[in-house]
């Protein structure tokens, strides 16, 4: 259970059951990446249903040029302060890079972001070389969510952001590298900056839920990083995001607007897509 900290109440948390329950039902999954308690707790009383403490806190709160200087340490602490905010919504913390080389690393550092973060899922970037440690995690009672597409801990093996899976090879590659991490155990996939097109075709070929940002309005959920959708993040914003609070005029009005336009299919827009 979570702890409400405006009331001191207790409410049952998302479950990965009713997660998996809103794909069958085709309702679409709300999610933001947060850091702290104070926008956790913002988030949560909006309706978002999943909360990500994403590595890119190394790029949004410690101001590094990627993602890959964040540590395990990094991420326990602000999963703590994230969780600490949550009453309802579902808790995924990052493996961040280099916390995963071995499936021993793999186990304890994600234990570390369960017993001490507060955890309830953890999210691994990689495609094949990660089939083998998604099953001896899911095995071992740690959720895990796969993380395909554009994946920021490989930017200096990629060249750099870019849009992945437009080459029909590629593509291929992706839809077998997803069905085949859903086999060995991930409970949820998470791609990132693929054509549209490519994202409807997993998000239909998996049972899971597939969470998009960039990834088009077929994903079955959408999630943004809350810095992003409040317009205050340094630098450009990215294509795939949009200023919820510009229209909104206050900070929980914004959250409640991007849930809203999740929900009823109005987000991602075409402007938002990659093709």
């Amino acid at each position: 259970m979570y702890k409400d900290t405006q009331t001191g109440a207790t409410a049952a948390p998302l479950s990965i059951s009713r997660l998996k329950k809103m794909k069958r039902d085709g309702e679409k999954i709300a999610c933001l990446t947060a850091y702290d308690a104070s926008f956790a707790v913002q988030a949560d009383q909006a309706g978002v249903d999943l909360v990500l403490v994403g590595d890119s806190l190394g790029m949004v709160i410690q101001g590094h040029e990627t993602t890959v200087p964040v540590t395990v340490d990094d991420i326990v602490y602000h999963t703590k302060m994230v969780a600490r905010g949550l009453s309802r919504a579902f808790l995924v913390a990052d493996m961040p890079f280099a916390s995963y080389g071995s499936v021993e690393a793999a186990y304890s550092n994600a234990a570390r972001l369960m017993q001490e973060g507060g955890a309830r899922m953890v999210k691994l970037e990689g495609g094949p070389v990660q089939i083998g440690l998604a099953e001896y995690l899911a095995g071992r009672g740690i959720p895990v969510c796969a993380h395909l597409g554009l994946q920021p801990q490989f930017v200096h093996k990629l060249g750099g952001y870019k849009v992945q899976g437009r080459e029909a090879s590629a593509a291929e590659a992706m839809r077998d590298d997803a069905k085949r991490l859903v086999e060995a155990g991930a409970d949820l996939l998470l791609l990132e900056c693929v054509p549209s097109v490519l994202a409807k075709q997993i998000a239909t070929e998996v049972s899971v839920p597939v969470i998009g940002i960039g990834a088009g309005p077929d994903a079955d959920g959408q999630i943004l990083v809350i810095y992003d959708i409040l317009a205050i993040s340094a630098g450009k914003r990215p294509k795939f995001s949009k200023d919820f609070l510009q229209s909104s005029g206050s900070i929980p009005a914004a959250l409640q607007a991007y849930v809203r336009a999740v929900k009823e299919r109005q987000f991602p827009e075409p402007i938002h897509e990659f093709v």
